[in-house]
């Protein structure tokens, strides 16, 4: 099996290196998501009960307050609001949550779709970049019909980010897979962290949990295959390219970081958030502690490629991406 693609002269062109032909393992990998993909999948409509009684979707629900370890959960501010009001905005947090997760999902299906164009017919790669597809737009819709529900303000990514994405993002699926697919793991590894300390911890509004453990389910496999294409291409990128990653791909991790886990101003001006509450929930040591741990599978990835020389370390810390010694191999000591 040849994992060779026909777009191999745009990869030499930019620096990447070509795909590596004799990897049976990486083939594998595919069939077996593959697999999986058949054997468990979720229908937006089919296996969310979105009119039983208990998944109805009132701001007034106390179900709806937000998670402990959210940001401004964690605040003197957001506990002294009176109870139908501290439920309303954790509605509302869920509800632009939901709204930024199927924008990024857009992002990247339009990403996997210009990938799959340029692949050899019939590999098991091609087949799995479209059950992913298929997968995230089952997800799309089940954001958007919770936003739908909610029925209030749900501003998404942006205006500056959704313009970068389309003309920036999307592009890269093709021109530079190596950096997309660290785009992809930059929003979904974070936003994965934090929905399985959420199932942990327990989900009070049934819809929700519903909603999440299919998410988290399925995710699973998506970053399964980003993270064993990235292990299996890094290694053969050149020498200039792989240091422009080592400064890069933090770079891009701190921002989606901020932007999947960060309080943004459309939540808190609206809501009278001060800020000076956001400013010191987003210092907060706990809020430290998540961040560097909601990209800690990437910061392995990058420490076992051989992307964090110790010269780029201080970019990983000054983002606060960056767990401390020992925490990842030894690598990052």
């Amino acid at each position: 099996m040849s994992f060779a693609t026909r777009s191999e002269p745009v990869w030499r062109a930019i620096g990447d290196a070509e795909p590596h032909r004799s990897d049976r393992t990486f083939e594998e990998l595919c069939r077996r998501l593959n697999r999986q993909s058949v054997d468990k999948h979720f229908d937006a409509y089919e296996d969310v009960d979105w009119d039983a009684p208990d998944h109805d979707v009132r701001s007034d629900d106390p179900r709806w307050e937000l998670a402990d370890f959210d940001p401004v959960a964690t605040t003197e501010w957001y506990r002294s609001q009176p109870a139908q009001d501290r439920a309303r905005l954790g509605l509302q947090r869920v509800a632009m949550t939901m709204r930024t997760g199927w924008e990024f999902e857009n992002v990247l299906q339009r990403g996997l779709l210009a990938r799959a164009f340029w692949l050899r017919e019939g590999g098991p790669e091609f087949r799995y970049l479209h059950h992913e597809v298929v997968e995230e737009s089952q997800h799309t819709m089940m954001f958007q019909e919770l936003v739908h529900r909610a029925a209030m303000p749900a501003p998404g990514m942006p205006a500056l980010v959704k313009h970068a994405a389309e003309r920036l993002v999307v592009p890269l699926a093709r021109r530079s897979p190596v950096l997309f697919f660290f785009f992809v793991l930059g929003g979904e590894e974070p936003i994965d962290v934090v929905q399985r300390r959420r199932l942990r911890a327990g989900i009070a509004h049934p819809l929700l949990e519903r909603i999440i453990r299919i998410h988290v389910t399925e995710e699973a496999r998506h970053r399964s295959f980003a993270k064993h294409y990235l292990e299996h291409q890094v290694p053969h990128l050149r020498p200039l390219r792989r240091g422009a990653l080592a400064i890069v791909v933090p770079l891009l991790l701190g921002t989606m970081v901020r932007l999947m886990l960060g309080t943004p101003r459309s939540f808190s001006r609206p809501n009278g958030v001060p800020r000076a509450v956001v400013r010191a929930a987003w210092r907060a040591p706990e809020q430290r502690a998540l961040r560097a741990d909601s990209v800690a599978g990437v910061r392995r990835l990058c420490v076992q490629t051989g992307l964090v020389p110790r010269w780029a370390r201080p970019v990983w810390r000054a983002l606060g991406i960056w767990a401390g010694p020992g925490v990842d191999g030894p690598g990052c000591r």
